[in-house]
């Protein structure tokens, strides 16, 4: 029988990572590495063992092959904004911390090509490139703070998806070092890839399948012109019916979000006041682009269906200024709930347009059980919502209740005939809600991929598919949360070092 390896101690576990890193580059201290406890999903935190900072695909690789070599497991970090935990390191992992590979490493404008490292900032893509009159389509609510690695983690959208796709239609190759360490390309640069669609596996794997360290991605010529519609309705069957009709009209818009009543309240409270009506219970943001030439005939077309809908103001902004102002208070929606609710939660389910109204109604109702407040900020066009469910930690059983309210509205887009993520990922938030669209025998042909990858289970582990003893973990993690607040005191001790 095979021996099992001797465990590395921390001390001996950041010697070997000298050898391939500085010692600048680990971070051993446990109140520096408290900055990890939980990404952008705050409701569950827990510490990682270390945390590591590569600069390269060799870097990354040699430090993935130590860690397998000694059975750590160890799980990708980016900006951590991602709002469904699969950042958070819920087995001790070490963190390997990508921030620092943020190069743009090349730009081909005639190919319309650029390839990134990982640790790219989304928007500033855009700005090294917008000289040129390109940009980067993809444009997630934290685009200026989250990572081009952590949009194909998690195969991240943005208002503008319902005309140009998410992640996964614009990334088209990557450099990947394997769980194992080996590094492998994935993908075509140009044209379609031979063979399996391994690039489709990795964008939205979670960093369970393994660490891209270079991407390829498209770069689009910015539209030779733009219109951006605000339509406001006293009611919000108003504007979902307004929604389906601009589509079922032949209209594509580049987006179109809607935000209610009270995520309303929250950005006029914040720094992008716009001065909804207090009396309104929905605004739609529409936006339209494209050639100049019959650009208006169709913002008038959508005013027209708007109008029908018995819309109460509609305008077109005159100004980039406006159209700016516009668009900061949907993206600033979700901070924006700081000034309303000391806590919150925000879900991710995807519904039929044309069950907006129905679905809706549903949630209202939970909040009107539960009592807590749900604000309801969404891509509207392709039915995307993103409930956000108002909480006070203090308040003891609040925090599950809010879990549970949002598990709850889940099931309510499934049965709705959508699904439970449009673009936030399942981390460890959403992992026992994945049976409410899998079977057994679908989730374990899932695990039956990942392993073929990840055959030790690794790389992020306990993260997106759920497979028993790992609900268990997670069942258990939550269960020390609502008794101690933090899952700490079931961690065995350590000596901590600082670096």
């Amino acid at each position: 029988m095979k021996r099992r390896r001797a465990e590395l101690n921390d001390t001996e576990l950041i010697h070997e990572l000298s050898k391939i890193i500085d010692e600048n580059q680990i971070i051993s201290s446990s109140k520096k590495l408290a900055v990890y406890d939980c990404d952008g999903y705050v409701a569950q935190k827990s510490r990682a063992r270390l945390a590591v900072y590569p600069e390269s695909t060799e870097e990354v690789a040699g430090i993935v092959r130590l860690l397998h070599k000694h059975e750590i497991p160890f799980l990708p970090r980016g900006a951590g904004t991602g709002l469904s935990g699969g950042a958070i390191p819920m087995n001790r992992e070490v963190i390997v911390n990508l921030v620092r590979m943020n190069k743009l490493l090349s730009v081909d404008f005639d190919n319309m090509r650029a390839v990134v490292q990982p640790g790219h900032v989304n928007i500033m893509l855009t700005k090294k490139i917008g000289r040129d009159g390109w940009y980067y389509a993809p444009d997630p609510s934290s685009q200026t703070a989250c990572t081009i690695g952590g949009n194909l983690a998690e195969n991240a959208g943005g208002a503008h998806c319902l005309k140009y796709g998410v992640t996964t239609n614009h990334v088209v190759a990557a450099t990947v070092v394997l769980p194992d360490g080996e590094v492998v390309k994935m993908g075509s640069e140009f044209g379609e890839p031979i063979g399996y669609d391994l690039m489709g596996l990795l964008v939205g794997a979670e960093g369970t399948l393994g660490i891209a360290t270079e991407i390829v991605v498209k770069i689009l010529k910015k539209p030779e012109a733009v219109k951006t519609i605000m339509a406001m309705f006293n009611r919000v069957e108003e504007a979902s019916n307004t929604v389906s009709d601009v589509i079922s009209a032949g209209v594509i818009p580049a987006a179109m979000e809607m935000m209610d009543q009270l995520a309303m309240q929250a950005v006029d409270k914040s720094n992008y006041h716009v001065g909804y009506p207090n009396d309104i219970e929905a605004v739609l943001l529409i936006e339209v682009d494209g050639m100049a030439a019959g650009l208006d005939a169709s913002a008038r077309q959508i005013v027209e269906i708007c109008e029908k809908n018995s819309v109460r103001t509609v305008k077109v902004a005159q100004s980039d200024t406006e159209r700016s102002l516009w668009w900061s208070s949907r993206k600033m929606a979700f901070g924006a709930m700081g000034r309303i609710s000391p806590d919150y939660v925000v879900q991710d389910g995807v519904i039929p347009r044309s069950k907006l109204t129905q679905v809706l109604r549903q949630i209202k109702g939970l909040s009107e059980e539960t009592g807590l407040r749900i604000a309801n900020v969404f891509h509207a066009g392709d039915g995307n919502l993103h409930p956000l469910i108002c909480y006070d930690s203090r308040v003891p059983g609040e925090t599950e209740l809010a879990l549970e309210t949002g598990s709850k509205i889940l099931k309510i887009c499934v049965d709705a005939g959508g699904t439970i993520s449009g673009e936030h990922g399942i981390g460890i938030e959403k992992i026992e809600d994945m049976n409410y669209l899998y079977t057994k025998h679908d989730l374990d042909a899932q695990i039956s991929v990942r392993s073929v990858f990840n055959p030790r289970d690794l790389c992020n582990s306990g993260k997106l598919i759920p497979h028993p003893s790992k609900c268990a973990e997670v069942r258990q993690a939550q269960q020390v949360i609502k008794e101690n607040g933090h899952i700490f005191d079931t961690l065995p001790d350590q000596t901590t070092f600082s670096s």
